[in-house]
């Protein structure tokens, strides 16, 4: 459901004078229904809840895993905007990545560095940019065994299909720390009005299929901790892009958000079209810490500038000892996914030339060949060498 806007032709712009608080009334006024979700455990204040056994179980059926998909797929789209997996991650997973989350705060302190936040008060939080691929350089083993996960995967591809870029941030609201304001994700919602309005309705129809949010949370989130506040159904809302700025629109948001609590291990997804903030932290003793993932499209770009061949030499020793152990061929297809470049533009095509199709091999092809092969990591250095060589501009 789209807002329409009462026009004698189909627009071809949004402007400030479409943003109306009522529309965006009839919009959340919607019920998200269990029984239209065949694959959710239940409906907890809008929001489906999923348990993460259950779907892995469905989505071992190829057939089913596509259902599962759609499924998806419309709640984030058509639905209330938001899944929830209960017990995404496993517990002893989760601690070891927390731990190398911790070290990775506390160098940056010792550094001096302040991590800032897009709409939050620089310092608020301790927040840790790139945290995907400073994980992989300190930590490859722990990041194996993260960004294994089937269930973070089987979200990403639904909602981006293949070729999707996982990035990541850590976030920390310590006991006492502010929360953010209302806001849309990336891309149009780090636009100011002005520059969002200049964009035509096609593009604010766009802009949230090229992203998908996610956080993780590594410690238990009662409510008094600030887990993020969110207002379901409201991604479908058409102008929300220009509207969420303005003081009746946090008024209503502030006034009628929901707010889960959320389990260490225990993984969000939403549409970034979704209005959300994170929560104050009113909590004594709650440090609370979610790895918040953004994964974009491959037809798209990550906020982030990531070394890709970086992540993926750093993690391949422990990749390959994976393998060797016995870990699957889908979870490891899941890391390699999350950590190297699975498009194959922009490249130079006079060096890089298309061999078996349109499209030149990526990079998440070549580390797995070398996975198959089981080559050295000197000869998998010298391959993505010779790849990064041929994409050179001159």
């Amino acid at each position: 459901m789209t807002t329409q806007l009462p026009t004698p032709f189909p627009p071809t712009r949004l402007s400030p004078a479409d943003v109306r608080l009522e529309d965006l009334l009839e919009v959340v006024a919607e019920e998200t229904r269990v029984e239209d979700y065949p694959h959710a455990s239940r409906v907890q204040q809008q929001v489906l809840v999923y348990e993460s056994a259950a779907v892995r179980q469905a989505a071992a059926d190829p057939q089913e895993r596509a259902e599962v998909a759609g499924e998806l797929v419309r709640a984030l789209a058509d639905g209330p905007g938001i899944v929830v997996f209960t017990g995404a991650f496993e517990p002893d997973v989760v601690d070891a990545a927390t731990e190398a989350f911790n070290d990775l705060i506390a160098q940056q302190r010792a550094s001096g560095a302040v991590g800032g936040d897009h709409f939050a008060k620089p310092g608020a939080n301790d927040r840790v940019w790139n945290a995907l691929e400073k994980l992989a350089v300190a930590h490859p083993e722990t990041f194996v065994a993260y960004y294994a996960n089937d269930v973070v995967a089987l979200a990403s591809s639904a909602w981006l299909g293949p070729g999707y870029q996982v990035t990541s941030q850590i976030n920390v609201v310590n006991p006492g720390g502010a929360g953010q304001t209302v806001h849309r994700d990336y891309h149009l919602g780090f636009q100011s009005d002005e520059v969002a309005a200049a964009y035509p309705l096609h593009v604010h129809q766009l802009s949230p299929v090229l992203t998908l949010q996610g956080a993780v949370a590594h410690v238990d989130m009662p409510v008094e901790s600030g887990p993020t506040l969110y207002l379901p159904h409201s991604q479908k809302y058409l102008p929300g892009y220009l509207a969420w700025r303005r003081p009746e629109f946090a008024e209503h948001f502030v006034d009628h958000h929901i707010q889960l609590p959320l389990a260490k291990g225990d993984a969000v997804f939403f549409n970034p079209a979704l209005f959300h903030a994170a929560g104050s932290n009113h909590s004594a003793n709650i440090k609370r810490m979610a790895n918040l993932l953004q994964v974009s499209s491959a037809f798209g770009r990550a906020m982030e500038t990531v070394d890709r061949a970086r992540v993926s030499k750093a993690i391949y020793p422990a990749l390959l000892a994976a393998k060797r152990s016995g870990m699957g061929a889908a979870r490891i297809a899941n890391v390699v996914a999350a950590s190297a470049e699975g498009y194959s533009f922009p490249t130079n095509l006079d060096l890089d030339q298309p061999v078996a199709g349109l499209a030149p091999t990526t990079q998440a092809a070549l580390v797995a060949e070398a996975l198959g092969q089981e080559v050295s990591v000197e000869e998998l250095s010298r391959r993505l060498a010779a790849q990064s060589a041929t994409k050179a501009s001159h």
